[in-house]
């Protein structure tokens, strides 16, 4: 089975229509990222890989539960058998949680701003954490921002500061400011990933008003100085109006300065729900791209210990779906 392709044309498609036996430990609901919003997700894993599938009732992708996680996933003639993974918190053997959903920003590919805003405690993340520890391998933590971004890092912080007694490693993707690479560093943060969204400075601009591309690449080279080399990320969403040449250029850029990129496909939704989702063979162009740059740069998303990088299911990782 080849499968980079299929996942590819999963990823192009985006959702699933979930039949057969009750699946409910195996379907994820997310307050951000790509699912922010949605009726939930499952993550389908045949061994060589997982992807994640929005569930859809009009979709053409059909994931059948058997019963006990056993699955087979059905494309028109394309019969895969598989299994559907126990999420823990958000996706597989991970606690990946939101502290705040709801957003001030507007970024406009985004559905997080119309989420009800809110907040968990630090007490009620703790608790989370608790009663699946012995059953995760990373705990990644992801926000909105509430009132600010200097009252967001802080509040993080503390949760941060809270979950160190578990000894697990901890991811933190936030919006950064002048130095919080150096403060998430000092708490024993493990992995750190700032997002530079988009492919070039002015569709930084124009997707995400108010702000500031330039102070995510400056706390990312600050991060690789802190964290090492292939423990940064850096999320690009693929289908905003950018080119295979910018994206090339992004990339490298990234890879260069230590960064792993993590691909994302666009989820057309917020102001962009009439783009479309980039395609299989783009998917798989941009794939060719990204794990040459990888190659050349020394870095394998494959050493990752958190976050989107350990997790796979909503991007194609060199290293991890295929070989760098």
């Amino acid at each position: 089975m080849d499968w980079l392709g299929l996942k590819a044309r999963l990823l192009a498609m985006g959702n699933a229509r979930l039949t057969g036996e009750g699946a409910e430990p195996y379907i994820s609901a997310s307050t951000a990222g790509p699912g922010a919003g949605s009726g939930g997700s499952i993550f389908f894993s045949t061994g060589r890989g997982r992807v994640r599938l929005a569930l859809g009732e009009e979709s053409p992708v059909e994931v059948e539960h058997r019963g006990g996680g056993r699955a087979v996933l059905r494309n028109g003639g394309l019969i895969v058998e598989g299994v559907l993974e126990p999420v823990a918190l958000h996706c597989p053997r991970q606690a990946y949680i939101t502290v705040t959903s709801g957003c001030i920003y507007r970024c406009r590919y985004c559905e997080v701003p119309e989420v009800a805003a809110g907040r968990k405690t630090v007490e009620q993340i703790e608790e989370m954490v608790a009663a699946i520890a012995d059953r995760i391998d990373a705990i990644s933590l992801t926000s909105g921002v509430l009132a600010s971004v200097e009252e967001e890092e802080e509040y993080v912080t503390a949760v941060v500061r809270r979950l160190s007694r578990f000894g697990i490693p901890i991811g933190v993707s936030i919006f950064p400011r002048e130095g919080t690479a150096d403060r998430l560093y000092n708490l024993g943060v493990a992995e750190v990933k700032f997002n530079v969204e988009a492919a070039t400075g002015d569709l930084f601009a124009s997707m995400c008003p108010g702000l500031d591309w330039e102070m995510v690449w400056q706390e990312l080279r600050r991060s690789v100085d802190l964290f090492g080399r292939g423990h940064v990320f850096s999320n690009l969403i693929i289908g905003l109006g950018e080119d295979d040449r910018e994206v090339e250029e992004c990339i490298g850029a990234l890879c260069e300065t230590g960064v792993i990129p993590v691909i994302r496909p666009l989820n057309p939704a917020g102001e962009l729900s009439s783009y479309a989702r980039p395609n299989a063979d783009r998917l798989l162009r941009i794939y060719g791209i990204h794990a040459r740059l990888l190659r050349k740069a020394g870095l394998d998303p494959g050493m990752s210990l958190t976050m989107c990088p350990a997790c796979t299911g909503c991007d194609l990782v060199p290293g991890r779906d295929g070989p760098l």
